[in-house]
């Protein structure tokens, strides 16, 4: 009888080492749509052992489930990086990264340090930078070369033939443009009304020149085929894919700066592979890499040179579009502080209820 409890007990014990081997052999991702292409995981589970297993979510989804757990069920996260601080203060669902496990040589600097600025809180890191995205000009450089930022979209020179949607990017654009820095007014809502009031009289004043506030990317790219846009604020990629199409046709960066986004990698609280986490984040930063994902997702990453790896049409596109002062002057999003949207909301309502002059 003895001798059967011993034999049971190995069991179990063997048993219990076997399912945390397994578990650690496993990285459970939270992420968005394209980030973590199969050939990718493919490649990782080659070199590392470690499968990863894929949850699609979005912003508001990853809070959600995150919260609901107290940081539990992933190992990595990837909210974007206006989105971690403010729920970390709510919720506690994150963990610091530790930045000596990360290799910082493969991030473009500006990108990694703005990103690490924006996801501190109480004196920690907690993100790091993956992909990215921006909104800009999109322009046809042989009939509106005057443009050079947004406030350039009020000009004469493209009157009835300009575009940009009645949404916050717009203020902010504008603000930047006009010479003001509305991330800086972020903790005084005075002196961010001020300036609001500002982008709100020029916005007003623009509307003769403004063909249609775009709402559907689809439709705005329909308008700059068809040549009745020739100048509008959007996306990147939007830009990208018309160039395609129209060689005169393409996205500029600002002179102010083009308005960017980043989704990050976060650890969650309870992260059960923190060590595959990071190994994660460093294989897929490598350059080669970082542009199968860029294939994938349809935006770049922050790796460093990985443009050089994308396919020729599209690195053309970008590196034409983004020189490295570009790069590095792109003003990133931090977290919204509770009451601006209200004070954007009334201003983008008054502008579009205002009479065209």
């Amino acid at each position: 009888m003895s001798t059967t409890k011993a034999i049971l007990g190995l069991s179990a014990i063997a048993g219990l080492a076997f399912s945390g081997q397994a578990q650690a052999e496993e990285l459970r991702l939270l992420t968005w749509g394209g980030y973590a292409p199969d050939s990718v995981i493919e490649q990782f589970k080659a070199e590392t052992g470690i499968d990863v297993k894929v949850t699609k979510s979005n912003n508001e989804d990853m809070i959600s489930k995150l919260r609901a757990t107290g940081g539990g069920g992933f190992d990595l996260a990837q909210p974007s990086q206006d989105r971690i601080s403010s729920a970390q203060a709510e919720h506690r669902i994150y963990k610091p990264i530790d930045l000596s496990k990360v290799d910082s040589s493969q991030f473009i600097g500006s990108m990694l340090e703005a990103t690490k600025g924006n996801t501190t809180y109480e004196g920690d890191v907690y993100g790091v930078p993956h992909i990215w995205g921006t909104s800009g000009l999109v322009l046809n450089k042989a009939t509106a070369s005057s443009v050079k930022d947004y406030t350039d979209l009020c000009n004469d020179a493209v009157a009835g033939k300009v575009s940009y949607r009645l949404k916050r990017p717009t203020l902010i654009g504008f603000a930047f443009s006009m010479g003001l820095d509305p991330f800086a007014a972020y903790g005084d809502k005075d002196k961010y009304q001020e300036i609001m009031n500002k982008v709100e009289e020029k916005l007003i004043s623009c509307k003769s020149n403004v063909k249609t506030y775009w709402e559907g990317g689809d439709a705005l790219l329909n308008l700059v085929r068809s040549g009745e846009v020739v100048a509008a604020m959007a996306w990147d990629t939007g830009g990208w894919k018309l160039n395609s199409d129209n060689a005169d046709v393409t996205f500029v960066a600002p002179k102010s700066g083009a308005l960017g986004w980043i989704d990050t990698f976060a650890l969650p609280k309870k992260t059960k592979n923190e060590a595959g986490a990071y190994k994660w984040i460093n294989f897929v930063m490598r350059p080669e890499i970082a542009a199968q994902i860029t294939a994938a997702a349809g935006n770049f990453t922050a790796s460093k040179g990985a443009d050089e790896f994308a396919e020729d049409k599209l690195k053309a596109q970008f590196q034409a579009s983004f020189p490295q002062a570009d790069l590095d002057n792109i003003k990133w999003y931090p977290t919204v502080p509770a009451g601006l949207e209200t004070i954007e909301g009334k201003v983008l309502d008054r502008v579009k209820a205002a009479a065209s002059n």
